[in-house]
């Protein structure tokens, strides 16, 4: 998942998405706290609609970038131990989204008004969750 989510992004683009990964693994309130049911990662990568990777198709057509069709290297699996031992990036905090925007300054907001912007690694715009998250 890290090297197709992020892999031309870099060490520390790698570990942010590994770190938002997480994040939504340990949320304790809210939608992903129920999605991980108390600690969940394939809960998590593979809920519906999340991450465009985890699916092999989108409304019939193939998608060929996906985690099945991966070759990760020794830094992918580096990085993955690090955020299942506990490593995040320390700048996101608990930040639960990312996307890659096609305009360049991120949003203020995503999704909705659930998160609020953070951090903008490489090509990625980061969010912490608002307080409005722990309603959904």
């Amino acid at each position: 998942m890290i090297q197709c989510e992020a892999g031309g992004e870099g060490v520390l683009g790698m570990q942010a998405v590994a770190s938002v990964i997480m994040n939504r693994v340990n949320a304790q309130e809210g939608e992903y706290a129920r999605i991980s049911e108390g600690g969940s990662l394939p809960n998590i990568i593979f809920q519906e609609g999340q991450y465009a990777c985890a699916v092999t198709s989108n409304d019939g057509v193939e998608n060929p970038q996906n985690l099945f069709n991966m070759s990760p290297e020794p830094i992918h699996y580096e990085i993955a131990e690090w955020a299942i031992n506990g490593g995040r990036v320390t700048d996101l905090g608990d930040a639960l989204w990312f996307y890659a925007p096609y305009e360049q300054p991120c949003r203020e907001f995503f999704p909705n008004q659930n998160g609020i912007w953070v951090l903008r690694i490489n090509g990625h715009c980061f969010y912490a969750p608002t307080e409005s998250y722990a309603e959904t």
